[in-house]
């Protein structure tokens, strides 16, 4: 479903409404290009502190600063993974470090598929995730057809090794060796990544 956001007016209410304060959980994810942009996200959003899972799948307009400025500050799931063939629309192409350092200690897994952040911003990011305080509970890490690097990859290897991690997409990394891009599911195929990277 994609979902094109339209202003509607309302007579008689106050300009500011207090959005959606008990607001946990948020989808609006698709499958190919998406309207949905920063503005529309914060006009859903601006009220919802609580806010633990967020996907916005296909959200190619929405930036990671519009995500950064969202008042959740204990988001543990961010699927935001690009899952159509272009870049020409992407919005976003820096600033996913900040989004690591704000959620470093409360989140639990991440899908950044094929979003085009710079190697040095990957690198800063998973830098941050790793020295969090919630590294030892991570579950889910998709950076499958991201520029992430060997030595981004070694600066997190607190995250392949928290004890609840079993899943890890590395597939269609382009910066990164032929022996490494694949998909690992479990402790074990965790471990294999660990041992070839020390």
């Amino acid at each position: 479903m994609n979902v094109t956001p339209v202003p509607k007016k309302i007579r008689n209410t106050p300009s500011s409404t207090s959005g959606f304060p008990m607001l946990e959980e948020l989808c609006i994810a698709t499958s190919s290009h998406s309207f949905m942009t920063d503005g529309d996200l914060n006009n859903v959003l601006h009220g919802s502190p609580h806010l633990r899972v967020l996907d916005l799948r296909g959200g190619s307009r929405i930036t990671a600063t519009g995500l950064y400025a969202l008042p959740c500050e204990r988001l543990e799931c961010l699927y935001w993974g690009l899952y159509f063939n272009s870049n020409t629309m992407v919005a976003s192409k820096k600033g996913i470090h900040m989004l690591a350092h704000k959620w470093s200690s409360t989140l639990r897994e991440l899908d950044l598929a094929n979003q085009p952040f710079s190697e040095e911003d990957m690198e800063i990011a998973m830098g941050h995730l790793a020295h969090g305080a919630g590294v030892d509970l991570f579950r889910s890490l998709n950076l499958s057809g991201t520029k992430i690097t060997s030595s981004a990859l070694s600066t997190c290897q607190k995250i392949f090794q928290s004890p609840t991690l079993k899943y890890l997409n590395l597939s269609s990394c382009r910066y990164l060796p032929r022996g490494l891009k694949r998909v690992y599911h479990g402790r074990e195929d965790i471990q294999l990544l660990l041992d070839k990277l020390d």
